[in-house]
């Protein structure tokens, strides 16, 4: 079996295991820079060190956040190689995420938020803007709501999340009531 038909098996194991789309279209494009690398051998054939040799070459310009995504994948695609029993052992078992700083997170300043809010015309646009700034939800979330899940007598609503997470969250806004 070659890189390849590999990463297809596994790929095809990982939508089982309820992997997102998202998901498996980063690990899709990891993949083929994998095979670009490597010219589709045998992942029998891929030693520790031609894991290394990848990484430096490809990690130029890449900031630690896509390097650290890039060992992850490696590492997966790996693991799954050899708990499958495609390969007698795990070339990537010691390959190490690159340390990676936790971000700061952006927030918009009042004068901001309220330029946002004067940009809203009609009332649906305020409406999803104020349920968006009340709940903290992703416009994902938003956009698979199901109004079945909105409760208005205790303002709140169960949004379902990444991983497929479900939370309660609850709506401050007059706007979206009336």
């Amino acid at each position: 079996m070659q890189l390849t038909k590999a990463w297809e098996a596994c790929k095809a194991e990982k939508r089982i295991e309820g992997f997102s789309p998202h998901t498996l279209n980063a690990y899709r494009l990891q993949a083929n820079l994998l095979v670009r690398h490597f010219q589709d051998i045998k992942p029998q054939s891929v030693t520790t060190q031609g894991i290394k040799d990848y990484l430096a070459l490809s990690s130029e310009g890449l900031k630690p956040s896509s390097l650290a995504h890039r060992v992850r994948f490696i590492r997966s695609f790996f693991r799954w190689l050899y708990e499958e029993g495609h390969i007698t052992t795990n070339p990537a078992a010691k390959i190490t995420e690159p340390k990676v700083g936790k971000r700061i997170p952006k927030f918009l300043t009042e004068r901001e938020i309220e330029h946002l809010r004067e940009g809203c015309h009609p009332p649906m646009e305020k409406a999803l803007f104020e349920f968006m700034f009340s709940t903290g939800c992703r416009i994902g979330e938003i956009v698979s709501l199901d109004k079945d899940c909105i409760n208005v007598g205790n303002r709140s609503a169960i949004v379902r999340g990444k991983g497929d997470k479900e939370r309660e969250v609850y709506l401050i806004a007059d706007v979206i009531f009336g």
